[in-house]
């Protein structure tokens, strides 16, 4: 069920049922921040919440829809923080377009970027796809417990599916899973992997690309043919060392991508 609220308090007390919150809710809220586009995560007991600034996002009415269409679908409760008139003003605009339509949305980006370990990258190469970490627990191909996202409040669904990030976002998080615990310096060392570039137009268009509202991912599995565009690592880009930094690596793999694409495009 959807449900809408004026307000909340980030607290472990549900607003709709007056009881705690557990794994099945999550919250959208809109918000008037000069200071980002969206936040996620969650704190002091509450349910995961996405927040989004509509003066930062001029997409944000998208978003919601996105929300809305991706949870109802998956049956879960989630909650909209903000008024009717923007819930209704949203739905409107968002008219004709599904969560999961077959196609790339122009402020999308035509390029999407999974980082991932080198360890998992020699796996991933030998199964020639991409898996959901639910999938690799199952298979008895990871050891972890629980995915490093869980640190940050991530809900348990989320492991359903294989996320992407832009920038340092992939890095910070192969170095976290290094360290056992989430380390959000983008200059810390750690163990490079591979940072691999996929075709986000051919992914819609074939149908495998959904959107929650807040992050653009593919459920269970990803074939790297005929996704798979190009592939980062450390001796591709021809730096001394494996050892490097966030910020370093996702620079210098998006730096020569860009390079790459260029030199391709003017052929």
């Amino acid at each position: 069920m959807i449900y809408r609220v004026d307000k909340l308090s980030e607290n472990r007390v549900n607003p709709i049922t007056g009881h705690a919150y557990d794994n099945a809710w999550i919250v959208f809220m809109l918000t008037d921040s000069p200071d980002y586009q969206q936040i996620c995560g969650s704190c002091n007991g509450c349910a995961y919440i996405i927040k989004m600034s509509r003066n930062q996002c001029k997409n944000w009415k998208m978003a919601v829809g996105d929300f809305i269409g991706f949870y109802k679908t998956n049956e879960k409760n989630a909650i909209l923080v903000m008024s009717e008139a923007d819930l209704k003003s949203a739905e409107k605009h968002y008219e004709g377009h599904r969560y999961n339509e077959p196609l790339l949305r122009e402020n999308e980006p035509s390029v999407l970027v999974h980082s991932t370990s080198m360890n998992s990258w020699e796996q991933i190469q030998r199964d020639g796809m991409l898996k959901s970490w639910n999938i690799l627990k199952a298979e008895k191909t990871i050891t972890e417990a629980q995915p490093i996202g869980i640190q940050l409040g991530d809900p348990t669904d989320f492991s359903d599916y294989i996320m992407f990030g832009s920038g340092v976002t992939g890095e910070i998080v192969v170095s976290s899973k290094q360290q056992g615990k989430i380390v959000m310096a983008t200059d810390a060392r750690y163990l490079t992997g591979a940072r691999l570039y996929f075709d986000a137009k051919r992914m819609a268009y074939d149908g495998l690309l959904v959107r929650d509202g807040c992050h653009v991912k593919v459920k269970d599995i990803l074939p790297l043919k005929p996704y798979l565009i190009w592939v980062a690592t450390w001796e591709t880009l021809g730096l001394a060392s494996q050892v490097s930094t966030p910020k370093i690596f996702a620079e210098q793999a998006d730096k020569h991508f860009q390079s790459l694409s260029q030199q391709y495009n003017s052929q």
